[in-house]
């Protein structure tokens, strides 16, 4: 596939990690993608109001260099410690726990979702050695049904207005990955990225240590040679740096909405 793998996690210590993406050779909640073209699809429609409940399980995604300034407001930012120095939206501290997916499968109200989760269920793919981009979708019966409600195709066979936003929107995701890419190789190779654990304290004198992840050390940042630091405020990747250290913020809230499930719960 075109796309990255499900990067390394940050897990919950002494708890079974999350399926990783890599285990299966497919981006992280996709199962079975398949070409989407008018001879296979041309009479199926895309289920409405899908929901996130795919993204129910996971507490770590993907983001976009372009995106970090909108997901710091959020969420935690983090990066995997896997060498790819990916960013992470931080969803959670718990293996197999999205804190904003609700359990009718709806988002947190008042929330940015991260393009990763928005783009599902479609997907590009590589063709033609990368020459070529084809539009794909995640094959199941939760997603696709055979009737004309949501076509992707219209009675001509020619892509809908469905197919077509699908398509944009994922030019859009696969050109800000490309500089993600870029923006992660630089910082991989900066020598500023530090392991870290998280303890989060819960009800009943409990605490989480999530480790697993990586952030940008400030007194390294502030030590940057000169030439570096102006090629990377050119480049628009101290934009990212800072919302990664701003978001550092957000552990509070994540303890917070724990705590605040718990009390509910009881």
């Amino acid at each position: 596939m075109a796309d990255s793998k499900k990067p390394a996690a940050p897990a919950a210590q002494n708890s079974k990690a999350p399926q990783s993406g890599a285990q299966t050779g497919l981006p992280l909640f996709y199962s079975k993608p398949v070409l989407l073209d008018s001879r296979n699809h041309g009479k199926m429609s895309l289920k409405k109001n899908i929901g996130f409940g795919f993204a129910s399980k996971v507490n770590a995604v993907p983001v976009n260099l372009v995106e970090l300034p909108q997901i710091a407001h959020f969420y935690p930012i983090a990066f995997s410690n896997d060498g790819s120095a990916t960013p992470v939206a931080i969803l959670g501290v718990r293996n197999e726990e999205n804190l904003f997916v609700k359990k009718d499968g709806t988002w947190a109200e008042d929330t940015y979702v991260p393009a990763y989760i928005r783009r599902y269920p479609f997907i590009f793919t590589e063709m033609d050695e990368g020459q070529r981009l084809s539009l794909c979708i995640d094959y199941n019966d939760k997603i696709m049904l055979e009737d004309d409600s949501n076509p992707f195709f219209d009675k001509e066979g020619k892509p809908a207005e469905l197919s077509q936003n699908a398509m944009e929107f994922c030019k859009s995701y696969h050109a800000a990955a490309q500089q993600t890419l870029e923006f992660s190789k630089a910082l991989a190779d900066s020598g500023l990225l530090v392991d870290r654990q998280a303890e989060i304290s819960i009800g009943g004198n409990q605490k989480i240590s999530f480790s697993g992840f990586r952030i940008v050390d400030e007194k390294k940042l502030g030590e940057m040679d000169d030439k570096v630091f102006l090629e990377w405020r050119k480049q628009g990747w101290l934009a990212g740096v800072y919302a990664h250290l701003f978001s550092g913020m957000h552990w509070g809230r994540l303890t917070r909405i724990i705590n605040e499930k718990a009390q509910r719960a009881a």
